[in-house]
């Protein structure tokens, strides 16, 4: 059986082939990438030299100098949040780590607390990865690894024993698995809006009588049904002589206005807006016209997260 194409333009407007291997065809790949990279060679770590220290430091560089110490603060507060705040680090060491050479678009920094509920666009719950701004084209068994191990170094810093560490990695790397084995029998839309919907978390605890796991869940639930954006908005904004501003919280929240002169500021402010309308015009026409609503009023700089 040969393996389709179609014809799908690329950049600068010349046509590319994009590959449609067959369901075998793809087993067969999968099977071939053991030879180059056995499963239990996965299970080496041949750590490289390199001085931790130094690479944070490197990597600081590129930062908001003000901002480091903040940085390095919060992942001083246990071994977990270090690891939070450390994935140049882990993308260093694993680097050398052997490849199946099998692509995929990572998250780029799969630790647990980077997995949360929010809403759809539909506005329903569900649960899956919410941190994007390290994701890049690379080997999957990074993101499968760095998640495994936040699950080993957070049971850890919460004491729990060696064999409830144990079981939980394992369950996480079952269930990716698992999760891939399913996915590759189904069709591409069935892949493209698959998701874990709360809801359905909660029917299936509920089927299983895990009563324990259903009050958890449906806590979570509850809880990040009060956190929307006009609770954000209130806590973030106030007014000022009739009109809204971002509120000054130094150093984790500094309006632009206070970062630079007031020219400079002008500028900036322009700049965004120009981005903004741009943006908003590269969207398809249901989603332009809800932005149409929205209008640039202030910016700020606000710091978020450990590794930021």
């Amino acid at each position: 059986m040969t393996t389709a194409t179609r014809e799908e333009p690329a950049e600068g407007g010349t046509e590319a082939q994009v590959q449609h291997p067959t369901a075998p065809e793809r087993a067969a790949k999968g099977r071939a990438a053991r030879a180059t990279a056995p499963r239990a060679s996965q299970s080496a770590l041949d750590l490289p030299d390199r001085d931790p220290v130094a690479l944070l430091e490197e990597q600081a560089a590129t930062r908001v100098p003000e901002l480091v110490p903040i940085r390095y603060g919060r992942m001083l507060v246990s071994p977990f949040t270090f690891y939070r705040g450390a994935a140049k680090i882990m993308a260093h060491d694993l680097a050398a780590t052997p490849t199946s050479g099998l692509q995929a678009q990572l998250c780029g920094d799969a630790h647990l607390s980077n997995f949360g509920g929010f809403a759809s666009a539909e506005r329903s719950l569900v649960f899956d990865l919410n941190d994007f701004d390290e994701s890049l084209p690379g080997r999957f068994e990074w993101d499968v690894k760095r998640l495994a191990t936040s699950f080993e170094i957070c049971a850890r810093d919460r004491d729990f024993d060696d064999a409830v560490r144990r079981s939980a990695v394992a369950t996480v790397v079952r269930a990716y698995r698992e999760a891939m084995r399913g996915f590759a029998a189904m069709g591409d839309l069935a892949v493209w809006y698959s998701r874990i919907d709360v809801e359905a978390i909660l029917e299936q605890l509920r089927r299983d009588n895990d009563k324990k796991q259903a009050k958890n869940v449906e806590r979570a639930e509850a809880k990040a049904r009060t956190k929307d954006s006009l609770k954000a908005f209130s806590r973030l904004t106030h007014e000022v002589d009739g009109e809204l501003r971002i509120r000054s919280d130094p150093p984790l929240l500094v309006p632009i206005d206070e970062l630079v002169d007031d020219s400079r500021a002008a500028e900036m402010k322009e700049e965004l807006a120009s981005m903004f309308r741009k943006y908003r015009s590269s969207l398809q026409y249901d989603r332009r016209k809800l932005l149409e609503g929205y209008r640039l009023v202030d910016v700020a700089r606000k710091v978020v997260g450990v590794g930021s």
